[in-house]
């Protein structure tokens, strides 16, 4: 496996999770304050479409990394929780670095 598909999904998760925890700090703004509902429809097209390129990258390490069905259902959706994709992808990258790099998967080892 390359390098690069692990760095497309490192990056995608970090960009789609602070895009959501933006989104949810604009929608507190126009539900709680009544303020910001221009900014809130444009971030969250904007979210909208980075997920998208999230969930593509996310299946292409899937699919490579060979997980199971629960496995990449669990990495798909940790895109749509606030937070969830910053430890998702942390523990994915320890996972999958040893795939990178010729070894055998961390999950194996244990």
């Amino acid at each position: 496996m390359k390098k690069s598909v692990l760095t497309r999904y490192r990056v995608m998760a970090y960009v789609t999770a602070v895009m959501l925890l933006v989104l949810c700090t604009c929608m507190i703004f126009k539900y709680g304050f009544g303020t910001g509902a221009d900014i809130t429809f444009v971030v969250s097209q904007v979210h909208g479409v980075l997920y998208i390129i999230y969930l593509v990258f996310a299946f292409d390490l899937g699919s490579k990394a060979k997980w199971g069905f629960g496995k990449l259902l669990w990495v798909l959706l940790s895109g749509t929780i606030p937070g969830a994709a910053f430890f998702v992808e942390r523990k994915v990258t320890q996972e999958v670095e040893p795939l990178v790099s010729g070894g055998t998967p961390a999950a194996a080892q244990a």
